[in-house]
């Protein structure tokens, strides 16, 4: 599989917590810039998952995208906005993180 898979699906990572982080700051689609960008973040990351999504498994590519997604957006919750996070957010975060992990590292059905 070609590393540019991988720069496909970080991309669409990068892109969906961009968008993510602009719907918080679009405050009930009311602020335009904000909601601006949040269509388009989730533009590019679709069409970027779309074509990760021609290479690998559907459900693994989801799995890293949406795991990956959720932990950073998580962190950008904590860093900008100022959400804390209690114990069993914090276990419950290093579990995907872990599952992630076991996907791309133990796996062989990613290479198909």
């Amino acid at each position: 599989m070609s590393p540019e898979i991988y720069v496909f699906l970080t991309v669409a990572i990068i892109a969906e917590v961009v968008a993510t982080s602009a719907l918080k700051l679009s405050d009930g689609f009311t602020r335009p810039w904000p909601l601006l960008f949040t269509f388009v973040g989730y533009a590019i990351s679709f069409w970027f998952l779309s074509l990760t999504i021609r290479v690998m498994p559907m459900g693994i590519v989801y799995a890293i995208w949406s795991g990956v997604g959720i932990v950073f957006i998580t962190a950008v919750g904590w860093l900008w906005f100022g959400q804390r996070l209690d114990m069993p957010a914090m276990v419950g975060l290093s579990l995907i993180v872990a599952g992630v992990f076991v996907v791309n590292v133990f796996s062989r059905t990613i290479a198909h």
